[in-house]
């Protein structure tokens, strides 16, 4: 049963090349927006527009808690496909709806916390949130049916979309509110090529069965906010920079973020063919583990690379203007593969139906923040970030090894 588990898991990602690969082109896009943005904008208006991304970032939390719930519940049950689909998709709409109030209502924090100089970027945001939220039930249902190629198309059009569009935008408008209009739009995109996915289920659909909301809506709030806490720590230091850190060091440490969210984005498609053997008490060991080592490798490779052909990284950040981070790339590129690791580790959780242990993330943002106030200088905050994050790492594998030990032993 176990080595079953163990070949599916690992058939799982060699059967994922074309989604690693459409995933990697959205990544590679989505990088591009932030050094075209980089490079048009400079280090002020930069700072915003990545204070802005992070906010945005934040709250697409609800997307992938919803994500994770359809995936999870589609695999448990796969003679309901249809039933799950329908239910999840019709949620995705009316939380997106909500969330979009509340973030519209919050707008003026939003503005006052980023010291933006107009409403319309923070609005632009609020509005953003519903194509994103639809977007998480639709790719939920597509990972859960394991239909990569699908998948793969929905990320496709999401990275190129704001690629094209955005700096598009950009070009017309060089402002913090050019950026985000391209953003809401280039989320269009996604959501089209999901609902021409997903128009015909696959299954037939089950007449007079019903799955009631309410446990699909509690497990989309509980994955959430698991999720939050990690998303709260990935960005807060943007957001600490730009209240403790005068506005060109603080657009300079966006710049090193760059490099950091390239390298957490890189092997993104590894947690996302890996969560459903995550989920799979026979293959939970081997998907944990193989995640980890392939990680390693990947943070090895991108930290190295970072500190010996720093003058190329700096190309992608930014140029000369961003001149003064290059020697401090390579630790912003060790605080991604920290970041992508504790990502793979807060899905496991997940897929363990284990939120007790996540839930030290929200201690280490209570750390950041501590320490974070405290630092200084762009290097101090980076460090910052870094150690904390170590400490997670390690106490959330011990974790993550110890509940796997005891559920095996159990059996």
């Amino acid at each position: 049963m176990a080595t079953t588990a163990q070949d599916a898991s690992s058939t799982g990602l060699r059967g994922s090349g074309g989604l690693a690969i459409a995933m990697l082109v959205t990544n590679v896009a989505t990088y591009g927006f932030q050094v075209v943005s980089a490079r048009l904008l400079g280090p002020v208006e930069y700072g915003a527009v990545a204070g802005l991304m992070a906010f945005l970032l934040v709250l697409s939390v609800l997307q992938l808690g919803t994500q994770a719930t359809a995936a999870r519940r589609i695999a448990a049950d796969a003679g309901h496909v249809a039933v799950v689909e329908r239910s999840v998709l019709r949620l995705s709409y009316l939380v997106g709806a909500a969330l979009t109030l509340v973030v519209l209502a919050a707008s003026p924090a939003v503005v006052h916390l980023l010291r933006l100089d107009s409403p319309w970027p923070a609005i632009l945001v609020a509005l953003s949130v519903a194509p994103l939220t639809i977007m998480g039930g639709q790719a939920g249902v597509l990972q859960g049916e394991r239909r990569w190629r699908a998948l793969g198309l929905v990320y496709l059009a999401m990275g190129v979309a704001r690629l094209v569009v955005g700096c598009l935008c950009i070009v017309v408008s060089p402002t913090e509110t050019g950026a985000m209009v391209g953003v809401f739009l280039g989320l269009l995109a996604p959501v089209a090529v999901g609902w021409l996915a997903l128009r015909r289920p696959r299954a037939p659909v089950d007449d007079g069965i019903e799955v009631p909301t309410r446990p699909i809506l509690a497990e989309i709030g509980t994955s959430s906010v698991v999720l939050l806490a990690f998303f709260v720590l990935s960005n807060l230091d943007i957001l600490l920079a730009r209240r403790t850190l005068d506005e060109h060091t603080a657009g300079l440490y966006a710049g090193g973020l760059i490099v950091a969210k390239a390298v957490l984005f890189l092997p993104q498609f590894v947690v996302i063919v890996l969560f459903p053997s995550m989920s799979d008490h026979a293959s939970r060991r081997s998907a944990l583990v193989r995640g980890l080592l392939v990680l390693a490798g990947t943070g090895v490779a991108c930290t190295l690379g970072a500190y010996l052909l720093s003058p190329i990284a700096l190309v992608f950040v930014g140029g000369e203007e961003y001149a003064e981070v290059e020697d401090r790339l390579w630790l912003f590129a060790l605080v991604g593969i920290l970041l992508a690791t504790l990502q793979l580790l807060v899905y496991s959780a997940l897929g363990r139906q284990s939120h007790r242990s996540t839930y030290l993330i929200w201690v280490g943002v209570v750390a950041i923040v501590g320490a974070g106030l405290l630092a200084g200088s762009l290097t101090g905050l980076a460090l910052a970030v870094a150690g904390v994050d170590v400490v997670l790492v390690v106490v959330l594998t011990v974790l993550a090894l110890r509940d796997v030990n005891r559920a095996e032993a159990a059996v």
